[in-house]
């Protein structure tokens, strides 16, 4: 593989380890189809920013990727797993959707907020717990659920939430 020298901008804004790991998804894909890499792209900045992206930031990939700004902020709004603003050191995805919410996913939203302190969509005072419904996880079966960096946590009730809370504090 062969490592491709970024323009002047996102040579400032993305580190050198991070246009590595870029090229990494690069090499997935026929090189006049380099663009293909740009979920595998804001996935890598997101995570060396704290779990978030700036518009600096998706521009720079847009740059670095050659395609346009519009076409980096559509996969960035479109998708769930991409956050916008600052969240807290731990995300709890709280799958809401029919399967989830038959089993007692409701139930889950109002233990957990009530817990935290705050809403969905909300990150707690302290920046540790942000907490974000999502539409779904793919783990029907498991229902209800929630997800937790990459880890999925499944037919969860009050007890097994407040477990997964106790060891995270």
């Amino acid at each position: 593989m062969s490592i491709r020298m970024a323009k002047p901008n996102a040579a400032k804004i993305l580190s050198a380890e991070t246009r590595l790991a870029i090229d990494q998804w690069i090499a997935k894909y026929p090189v006049e189809q380099k663009q293909s890499a740009v979920m595998g792209a804001l996935n890598v900045v997101q995570e060396n920013n704290g779990g978030w992206l700036t518009t600096e930031l998706m521009d720079a990939i847009a740059e670095y990727l050659e395609m346009s700004t519009i076409a980096v902020y559509e996969v960035a709004t479109f998708y769930s797993m991409y956050e916008l603003e600052a969240v807290g050191e731990h995300k709890l995805c709280i799958c809401t959707n029919v399967s989830c919410m038959l089993r007692g996913s409701e139930d889950i939203v109002a233990h957990l907020e009530k817990k935290l302190g705050i809403k969905l969509g909300e990150t707690t005072s302290d920046k540790k717990f942000t907490l974000k419904e999502v539409e779904c996880l793919g783990a029907c079966g498991g229902a209800p659920m929630l997800q937790l960096g990459a880890e999925y946590h499944e037919n969860l009730t009050t007890e097994t939430v407040d477990g997964i809370l106790d060891k995270l504090k």
